[in-house]
């Protein structure tokens, strides 16, 4: 089985919007929706659990049943921060399935993700134990202490940019949270990051530039472009 997990715990401060940024409407649909959407019309995903801020729960499954989004399995509230909303979602999963099945864990706020980046994700987490949607760096990096000047270089060759899905088989997440938690590890930016903080090695699979997380609202403008643009079979 291939669970997805949503993550759709945060508030959206940097939108500076009245509504959390996953739940603001573009072409008349909320953003959470298309992302919903690309898991639902995928045929290698069972099931969508989603983690969700406090008191959106029911506007969320209302959206759900309007939009079709028939493999929703339930709706969790989400944590202080994205550790713990992931754990609470992990913790979701364990009553219902299977240490073996895999979960992937992406962002609400990322609803470009592509048919070939999930079956990439799904394929790479079977081959390796974990898959994180990745692309190569082609900026030039510099190193700061102050966010005003540099005189330090960091090879861009040495570095990937991840995004998300990233999946990992159902006891290996389980794993990490409790060991996460015996470990005092409670705000690690990602899973990715947690597994290399407890000492894992991870995997990449396929990212794509299109692939956008929705932060800013320039970040609106240009899901609008791509939409406008970009008429994929998996949003047709």
């Amino acid at each position: 089985m291939n669970i997805a997990l949503i993550i759709a715990g945060g508030s959206g401060q940097r939108m500076h919007q009245d509504i959390p940024k996953q739940f603001i409407n573009v072409k008349d649909k909320p953003v959470i929706i298309y992302t919903l959407e690309a898991f639902q019309k995928h045929p290698d995903i069972d099931a969508i659990q989603v983690v969700c801020l406090d008191g959106w729960h029911e506007i969320l499954i209302a959206y759900a049943k309007q939009f079709n989004i028939t493999k929703l399995v339930s709706v969790v509230s989400g944590g202080k921060n994205g550790q713990a909303s992931i754990k609470n979602g992990i913790f979701a999963i364990k009553e219902k399935f299977n240490n073996e099945d895999i979960v992937l864990v992406h962002d609400a706020i990322r609803p470009m993700v592509s048919s070939e980046i999930i079956s990439d994700n799904i394929a790479k987490c079977k081959l390796y134990g974990s898959a994180i949607a990745a692309i190569p760096c082609t900026e030039a990096i510099l190193e700061t202490e102050n966010k005003k000047t540099s005189n330090s270089i960091y090879d861009r060759d040495k570095l990937m940019r991840t995004q998300t899905p990233q999946a990992f088989p159902l006891g290996k997440l389980i794993w990490a949270h409790e060991e996460a938690m015996r470990k005092g590890i409670t705000n690690s930016v990602a899973s990715c990051t947690l597994f290399i903080e407890l000492g894992e090695k991870v995997y990449f699979s396929a990212g794509s530039e299109k692939n956008i997380k929705l932060t800013t609202t320039d970040d609106i403008e240009i899901f609008k472009a791509l939409l406008a643009t970009n008429k994929s079979d998996w949003l047709k």
